[in-house]
């Protein structure tokens, strides 16, 4: 029985050398553990490339809702300070030039204040004889008069502002019918 076992467990190989059943046996466990590991550093390598993906896509996501929160704050803000820039052009459209000074003094002021604005890339809306636009213009007057086509804005009764893509206060206006 011995000698049986023997048989089975050493094969001879056409060279004349023996090789185990159990060396044959070894090599497929390696082969096996190889696919194994493999297969393993693919599923973190694919694991590891959404998680960046999932990262990026985070970081675009934010920074959009970052800019869209400035972009918000410049709008509020700039619409609390416009009656201010409105009475400056009341004051400087009244005023007499009796008194020199306090007229460049008013003029440097609105000059500052309207290069603030257009350094946060805020810019009046030009709207004066120009088509009406219900989505920059507000209409509180409305004019019959032949020389001028029909749905043309022919006085401004109060400034528009606009930031980017954003109205900030729509344009108060007279429209001819």
């Amino acid at each position: 029985m011995a000698k049986k076992k023997e048989e089975k467990d050493v094969n001879i190989q056409q060279d004349g050398a023996e090789v185990s059943d159990e060396s044959n046996t070894g090599n497929e466990e390696v082969t096996s553990c190889e696919t194994d590991i493999e297969k393993e550093n693919r599923e973190l390598t694919d694991s590891y490339k959404r998680l960046a993906a999932e990262y990026d896509n985070y970081r675009k996501r934010t920074a959009k809702e970052k800019q869209d929160i400035y972009d918000i704050c410049v709008a509020d803000i700039t619409e609390k300070f416009l009656p201010v820039l409105d009475n400056l052009d009341l004051a400087l459209a009244n005023c007499d030039s009796s008194d020199d000074n306090v007229v460049k003094g008013i003029e440097l002021i609105h000059k500052q204040f309207l290069e603030i604005l257009a350094k946060l890339d805020v810019f009046e809306i030009d709207c004066l004889n120009k088509p009406f636009d219900p989505n920059i213009h507000d209409a509180v007057m409305v004019t019959e008069d032949p020389d001028i086509q029909p749905g043309t804005v022919v006085e401004v009764f109060k400034k528009g502002y606009i930031y980017k893509d954003r109205v900030v206060r729509h344009s108060v206006v007279k429209v001819a019918q």
